[in-house]
């Protein structure tokens, strides 16, 4: 069966089955065959095969006559919103500097839906099973980025959110009770910042802080992860804290006199 169309004015229905067609490839599905494409879009055979069809047309998906798979084209989409904003490029340098003063891996995000994305990313060691790259997204409910984001929120947006996501035990120790999570983003809310410990995987620390722009608005979250070996939760909060907090300052300070700051604003 294929989606209900949205009633909602404007709304082109067929652009939104054609992206969903694109990001129905993942790091777990980099190709598929017609039906399962179909499958996981909610698309019956026949629209599913337009869509390729076009795609395949247009250069974005690859075909043997079998299976489908994306091309390397379909990179211009996501540069075209990274060219657009300046924080990626204000944010690399910054984060440069933290990973030669910590050691840790350091990142920047940005909340998409009910997800984080990555924007920028200094890597020191691979800590995680899977590996992250500009565009990877993570659960925004159990990373330390998403908890910033999500704890930013106005009641009615961040009620909607948690309506919508199922919290699903990705690490030994995920929040996947509602109400305690929503304690959680309270705490976060107040304090300023957010420590994940071993909830997106097990052995990964991640503390995270906001990033805000001129109009003192939260446009993203920088983070240091760490294994769970090298850095306990105290050592996370006294010796990794100070300097996220100063770095997450001066990315925000640069924001403040880009020209095209206001891009970051989604």
């Amino acid at each position: 069966m294929e989606p209900e169309s949205d009633t909602g004015a404007g709304y082109v229905q067929s652009l939104a089955r054609g992206l969903a067609v694109i990001r129905a490839f993942d790091e777990s599905s980099p190709e598929m065959t017609l039906s399962e494409v179909a499958r996981s879009t909610n698309l019956s055979r026949a629209a599913a095969r337009r869509f390729l069809h076009t795609l395949v047309q247009l250069g974005y998906v690859w075909s043997d006559g079998r299976v489908f798979a994306l091309t390397p084209r379909v990179l211009e989409l996501g540069f075209a919103y990274l060219s657009s904003v300046s924080l990626p490029e204000i944010a690399q340098p910054h984060l440069e500097h933290l990973v030669s003063e910590v050691h840790e891996s350091a990142s920047v995000s940005v909340l998409d839906g009910g997800d984080i994305v990555y924007v920028a990313r200094v890597p020191t060691s691979r800590i995680m099973t899977v590996s992250i790259n500009i565009g990877t997204r993570f659960p925004a409910y159990a990373t330390s980025m998403g908890r910033v984001l999500l704890a930013d929120l106005p009641e009615d947006k961040l009620r909607a959110q948690l309506d919508e996501v199922e919290l699903a035990p990705l690490g030994p120790r995920t929040i996947t009770d509602p109400a305690e999570l929503r304690e959680e983003l309270a705490r976060v809310r107040q304090q300023g910042w957010a420590l994940v410990d071993q909830e997106l995987e097990a052995g990964l620390r991640s503390i995270s802080v906001p990033i805000k722009d001129r109009y003192d608005r939260v446009v993203a979250a920088a983070n240091i992860s760490s294994h769970a070996s090298r850095t306990s939760p105290e050592q996370a909060r006294e010796v990794l804290l100070p300097p996220l907090l100063e770095t997450a300052r001066r990315i925000a300070a640069d924001l403040a006199v880009s020209p095209q700051s206001r891009a970051v604003v989604r």
